[in-house]
């Protein structure tokens, strides 16, 4: 698959490395000369310039990209990115700092179609080694698994089914459900999914369509980044 990534600081950086050791096609873009500098020596397309910048996107290929994200530390430029990123069909990542209130994260979620939080996950990070736990251990299973949450649809075949006899490919665990705007949590034994619930899985990246697309179902439902 194409990527193109706006931003090559720590986020970004990070997800140019997972990226490219599965062997995807990686374009940066960056307004600081050392960073695009810094990803041209590695090997990658970079391009010097503003992430919101269409003309700038359009040099870096975002016509021929199948997602583009936006991960500076601007919200802005992030929002700009992927507004352009989905004007020409791609799927859009906005990384979006911890500190903004709920009803902020739902507007722009509204208008993307992942959003996520670096500072979150840093956070779960930090809670499990205080705790005793290998985090180390865990960086490395996730890095080559996807974790995410996707919104049930009216029209998936799974509703009606309970959360934890879904039948999920090769593998891929729910490790999490909720109602609609209620916090995720482990499901319990007798719960039915319902339309408009939000279930959370992790699985091998080649069959996070597939697992998207059957609890989606026909209609479509947004999903987010798990974290």
């Amino acid at each position: 698959m194409k990527f193109v990534i706006v931003g090559y600081g720590r986020v970004g950086i990070r997800t140019v490395d997972i990226l490219d050791s599965e062997g995807h096609d990686i374009t940066i873009v960056d307004n600081d000369p050392e960073k695009v500098e810094r990803a041209s020596n590695l090997g990658f397309e970079s391009f010097l310039g503003e992430g919101d910048d269409e003309d700038v996107l359009l040099e870096a290929g975002v016509k021929e990209a199948d997602a583009l994200g936006g991960l500076t530390g601007d919200l802005s430029v992030n929002l700009g990115a992927c507004v352009i990123g989905d004007a020409y069909d791609c799927r859009t990542v906005m990384r979006i700092d911890d500190d903004y209130h709920a009803d902020i994260y739902e507007k722009y979620a509204a208008e993307v179609d992942e959003v996520i939080y670096p500072e979150r996950l840093g956070a779960a990070g930090a809670k499990t080694a205080l705790l005793g736990g290998d985090f180390e251990v865990l960086g490395d299973l996730t890095a080559s698994l996807s974790a995410v949450s996707v919104r049930v649809g009216a029209d998936s075949s799974v509703v009606g089914q309970r959360v934890v006899e879904l039948d999920l490919p090769d593998g891929a665990l729910v490790y999490a459900h909720g109602r609609a705007h209620e916090p995720m949590t482990i499901p319990l034994p007798q719960t039915e999914i319902e339309a408009g619930d939000e279930i959370a899985f992790i699985a091998e990246p080649d069959l996070v369509a597939a697992i998207r697309e059957e609890l989606r179902g026909p209609g479509g439902a947004a999903e987010t980044e798990a974290a």
